[in-house]
C-alpha cells in the first residue's frame, strides 16, 4: 500500500542530489515527461534518456522499489488527478454516463486497431506465414492475459492445420522450448517485452535455432532482442490496466491476419482440414 500514497515526482526530487549523473538523466526525463513513461517499456526509457537498460533498473531500486514495473505503477498513481480513480484510463472519468463511457471504448478500440493496422509491415507478415508453413510446428506462448491470446490462437489454428500447439505452464514451456529445433516456430505474445516467463522461453528457443516471431507493442524491448520478426500491436496500456481489452483485441487482429494469409497459402489443405474438425465436433451441437 505505501506505493499507492508515495508521490514518485517528489521522492524523485527529494534523492536528487545522491543520484550518480546517468540516474539523473533518467530522473530529469522522468520529472518532464511522466506521463509518456507510463506507457513506455524499459528500454524505451533507456533509449529516450541515452542510458543502458540496467541503468534504469539502478535508478529504480535507489527509489527503493524492486523494479522498473513497481515504479511505473508508482508513477502512474502519482499523475492521476485527485478526483480520478487511477485504474480508468485517462479519458474516463467517474462522471461518465454509460453512453459516454460506450463511446470512449469504442473509440479507444477503434484506435488500437488503426494504430495496429499501421504498423503492419507486409512483408514481416509474409516472412512469418513462410515460416509457418515451412516449418513443422509452431508454438504459441504467453503467460497471464497474453496467454488466453496464445491459446485464442492455438483454437483458431488447429482447425485447420496440426502444426499449431500452445502450452498452458510456464515450466512446460521452457521443455518445450528446450525441445524446438531450427524447422520449429515460436510465436511469443507479451505487450511489454519484459516478463520473465516468456523472455526465458525466447533465449531457450533462440539457442535451439527455432523461429522467433514476438508479438507486442514495443519495437524495443529485452523480448525483441531475440525476435527474427517482430510484429507490433498499437494498444496503449498503463500498468495499472495490465488485460485490457484494446491490448488484445490488437493482438488478435494480428493473429487473424497470420490466419487468413496461412489460410489463403494452403488452401486446398485447410479446406479439407477446416471440414475435419467441424464434423468432429458437428454430434456436440444441437
Amino acid at each position: 500500500m505505501g506505493i499507492i500514497k508515495t508521490d514518485i515526482f517528489s521522492q524523485i526530487r527529494l534523492k536528487y542530489n545522491s543520484f550518480t549523473n546517468t540516474e539523473k538523466k533518467v530522473a530529469d526525463y522522468i520529472l518532464e515527461n511522466g506521463e509518456k513513461v507510463v506507457y513506455m517499456s524499459i528500454t524505451d526509457l533507456a533509449y529516450a534518456c541515452n542510458v543502458a537498460d540496467s541503468s534504469v533498473f539502478r535508478f529504480c531500486k535507489s527509489m527503493d522499489l524492486r523494479g522498473y514495473q513497481e515504479f511505473k505503477i508508482a508513477l502512474a498513481h502519482s499523475i492521476s488527478p485527485d478526483n480520478q480513480t487511477p485504474h480508468l484510463s485517462s479519458e474516463v472519468t467517474m462522471e461518465d454516463t454509460i453512453e459516454e463511457l460506450s463511446a470512449k471504448i469504442l473509440a479507444t478500440n477503434i484506435n488500437a486497431l488503426t494504430e495496429t493496422y499501421n504498423l503492419i509491415n507486409g512483408e514481416d507478415i509474409s516472412k512469418a506465414i513462410d515460416s509457418m508453413i515451412n516449418g513443422d510446428r509452431f508454438y504459441f506462448f504467453g503467460v497471464g492475459t497474453s496467454l488466453m491470446t496464445a491459446l485464442e490462437a492455438k483454437n483458431k489454428f488447429m482447425r485447420i492445420t496440426n502444426k499449431a500447439d500452445c502450452i498452458i505452464d510456464t515450466h512446460l514451456q521452457a521443455m518445450s522450448a528446450a525441445l524446438m529445433t531450427e524447422k520449429d516456430v515460436a510465436i511469443l505474445i507479451s505487450y511489454s517485452g519484459s516478463t520473465k516467463d516468456t523472455l526465458e522461453v525466447a533465449k531457450i528457443a533462440k539457442e535451439r535455432g527455432a523461429m522467433i516471431i514476438c508479438i507486442t507493442r514495443f519495437a524495443k524491448s529485452p523480448l525483441t532482442s531475440y525476435a527474427d520478426i517482430t510484429l507490433l500491436c498499437g494498444a496503449n496500456e498503463g500498468p495499472l490496466q495490465g488485460g485490457s481489452l484494446s491490448a488484445k483485441l490488437s493482438q488478435l487482429y494480428l493473429l487473424d491476419l497470420l490466419y487468413a494469409e496461412y489460410f489463403k497459402r494452403t488452401l486446398e489443405q485447410s479446406i479439407l482440414n477446416k471440414e475435419s474438425t467441424a464434423k468432429a465436433v458437428i454430434d456436440k451441437m444441437i
